[in-house]
């Protein structure tokens, strides 16, 4: 894993640093777009390049745009970060809030369904399957936050709901309800019971 990578704790102290964000750019755009273990150089025209022919790495592509837009001051920004992430919304079917803090090398592994809210900060290498939902369960009033750290995979049909902190190398398996905070190098999973009867006569 890349060293140079700044983590969740660094983007809470340069929240307000424009260098900041666009190197941010830089690398989210190097791990999902060019390669997925950063072993490629940063270069825009090999970026365009790969956009030109990937629907799926258009999406990362795009969203990443938006997003740091978003952080500009200017008004205008905002407004066409806002107009881009929702034809997005139209044409995948995830709606990620582009005020979300999201680390290098996000992969989601289905598109459809997939909800992030404004107020999460999720860290590196986070994946992600269909219709999972990451956010506050009520209005965003004062302080608080979903925060997901580095190397996090979440199953398909799954929520993280609320003010809670998911560690480091953790593992959320598919239609997991979580509400409560989860140490690092953890394995989550809601028990299921699947019952088989035979059709009465």
């Amino acid at each position: 894993m890349n060293n140079n990578i700044p983590s969740i704790t660094d983007a809470n102290q340069d929240i307000r640093a424009i260098d900041y964000f666009y190197t941010h750019l830089k690398e989210c755009l190097r791990f999902e777009v060019l390669n997925k273990r950063g072993e490629k150089k940063f270069s825009w025209l090999k970026v365009f390049s790969n956009v030109l022919f990937s629907y799926s790495k258009r999406y990362y592509f795009w969203w990443r745009i938006a997003n740091y837009l978003h952080t500009r001051p200017a008004k205008k920004c905002q407004k066409w970060a806002r107009k881009i992430n929702n034809k997005l919304i139209r044409n995948y079917g995830a709606d990620i809030d582009v005020r979300a803090f999201i680390g290098p090398g996000m992969t989601l592994n289905h598109f459809s369904g997939i909800v992030i809210r404004g107020d999460c900060v999720i860290g590196r290498n986070v994946s992600l399957c269909q219709n999972t939902t990451i956010g506050r369960n009520g209005p965003v009033d004062g302080f608080g936050k979903t925060a997901i750290g580095d190397d996090v995979v979440i199953g398909a049909h799954s929520c993280v709901i609320g003010d809670v902190r998911i560690g480091n190398n953790v593992i959320i398996g598919a239609m997991t309800f979580v509400n409560k905070d989860i140490p690092d190098n953890s394995v989550v999973y809601s028990e299921k019971k699947m019952v088989i009867r035979e059709l009465s006569q």
